[in-house]
């Protein structure tokens, strides 16, 4: 790890202000993957700017949503009583993340944030575009067996490491960012980029920017038919082979609408918009189930280690399905 600066801020404009003063510059709140990245010579930013004392953990209701400050940390949300609530799909994904160690650390924003764990990413002796544009993606014919089967790339086929983000994108999440200017909001569907040419963007947050609360649509009739299911090597501290984020709102067994989402399948979180449209109207069925995941499946693409994913994915999305409508 190279030596580096740092400072603390206590306001949102001193932050943004000292992002802006240097390039090299980058946030920290738990730092659960920042300093791995650094320790390992992945990321070697020259000043670490604390934003730990930023007034940014709140989880309130108000104005039709449910909003979350980026600096909440993974545990607090996932035990908190009004997301227990309303969003179990929510802390379901959170406690599937991590460790409760890392939890204890591990912050909303920081989350969001986080890269991917592709191991050639990490191993600075291989070819990696998305740690040196350019230099070419060891994945593609290497041990690709946690990358990719949706969206990727010939430059990367990475994917996307968050359980978190997965049940935000099927909720309908949006980001708030602030800069210099004020604030944006982004939906959270928009907020991470697939590979394409620039696999070093994982998100089209922009330079002196930061991410400060996420909010959530409150008027929603999913809480009760919500369920994340995860698949992967060991019950803790493993990242997602397939996970699925599903939520129906079910009238007696008729589907009036469905949320769903994947990961460990793309370089973003994967909403499965056209399986949501099919089953909008349909009978909760197994039929119906295996017809939603056929068409969720049909741009799917596999690069040899990770064939699995093709049979694992869908039958996982049927899976989740049918315990989340009760009909299994």
């Amino acid at each position: 790890m190279i030596n580096f600066d740092y400072v603390r801020v206590s306001t949102q404009k001193a932050a943004i202000d000292a992002l802006n003063k240097d390039v090299t510059s980058q946030f920290i709140a738990g730092g659960t993957n920042l300093v791995d990245l650094m320790k390992r010579g992945v990321m070697s930013p020259q000043k670490l700017i604390d934003i730990n004392n930023l007034p940014l953990k709140s989880i309130e209701q108000g104005n039709g949503f449910v909003s979350i400050g980026a600096l909440t940390l993974n545990s607090e949300l996932s035990e908190n009583d009004l997301i227990i609530k309303k969003f179990p799909l929510l802390s379901q994904a959170l406690n599937a993340g991590a460790s409760p160690q890392l939890r204890n650390m591990a912050t909303v924003g920081g989350n969001m944030m986080q890269r991917t764990r592709c191991p050639y990413f990490y191993d600075t002796v291989m070819p990696c575009n998305k740690r040196q544009p350019g230099s070419g993606c060891s994945a593609l014919k290497g041990y690709n067996r946690m990358h990719a089967i949706f969206g990727a790339s010939d430059k990367c086929i990475a994917v996307h490491p968050s359980d978190m983000c997965i049940a935000l994108v099927a909720l309908d999440a949006s980001v708030v960012i602030a800069n210099n200017k004020g604030q944006r909001i982004l939906p959270f569907a928009d907020f991470h980029k697939l590979p394409g040419n620039n696999p070093e963007k994982d998100n089209n947050l922009q330079r002196g920017e930061m991410i400060i609360g996420i909010q959530i649509p409150d008027k929603i009739t999913f809480a009760k038919n919500s369920l994340y299911v995860k698949i992967r090597d060991r019950a803790s501290y493993a990242f997602a082979l397939v996970s699925v984020a599903a939520a129906l709102d079910m009238k007696g067994k008729t589907i009036q609408h469905a949320r769903l989402a994947m990961g460990g399948v793309a370089h973003k979180p994967w909403r499965l918009t056209t399986a949501e449209d099919f089953l909008k109207g349909k009978i909760a069925s197994v039929e119906n189930f295996n017809r939603a995941a056929s068409i969720a499946m049909k741009d799917a693409k596999s690069y040899g280690h990770n064939n699995f994913k093709l049979k694992l994915a869908p039958n996982t999305l049927v899976d989740t399905l049918k315990r989340v409508s009760g009909i299994s």
